[in-house]
């Protein structure tokens, strides 16, 4: 094999290792497109046929791999995910509210909690639905 035909096996597998330290596949659509353009030397093609295959293809796999669930992920507001803040679904007792804020016992200290958009203050167990910052914000518990 020569050189030229080696430049596309080296640039895929240069290019699946520093996938490994990335995370995101787009390095691995990429170097699908380095494998196109080495199957495009193995069966003869011309050096400007190779670049145009390995262009073409990685762009579809980018392309692709943009519009699955799996390159379009979305950051989550951790505030709101139980699954980063186990504070979140827990209840507390509010005794007193002043301008939908009240201070209130919860796991051994006094923490801020504001009512969440939408609630009213007449109930007495609230559930925790977010944390912004250091207060709780809490939803009447139904």
């Amino acid at each position: 094999m020569e050189t030229g035909g080696l430049m596309w096996w080296v640039a895929a597998g240069a290019l699946i290792f520093a996938e490994l330290f990335t995370g995101t596949f787009y390095l691995l659509m990429i170097a699908l497109g380095m494998i196109a353009g080495g199957i495009a030397y193995v069966i003869g093609a011309m050096p400007h046929v190779q670049m145009g295959a390995a262009a073409l293809i990685a762009l579809i796999a980018v392309a692709v791999l943009w519009r699955s669930r799996f390159g379009n992920w979305k950051r989550r507001d951790a505030s709101h995910d139980a699954a980063v803040n186990l504070d979140i679904g827990a209840t507390l007792e509010v005794d007193q509210w002043r301008d939908r804020r009240a201070r209130a016992m919860y796991r051994g200290a006094q923490w801020d909690v504001e009512l969440a958009p939408g609630e009213t203050e007449g109930a007495r167990i609230y559930r925790i639905t977010a944390l912004e910052g250091n207060r709780l914000i809490v939803a009447a518990k139904r």
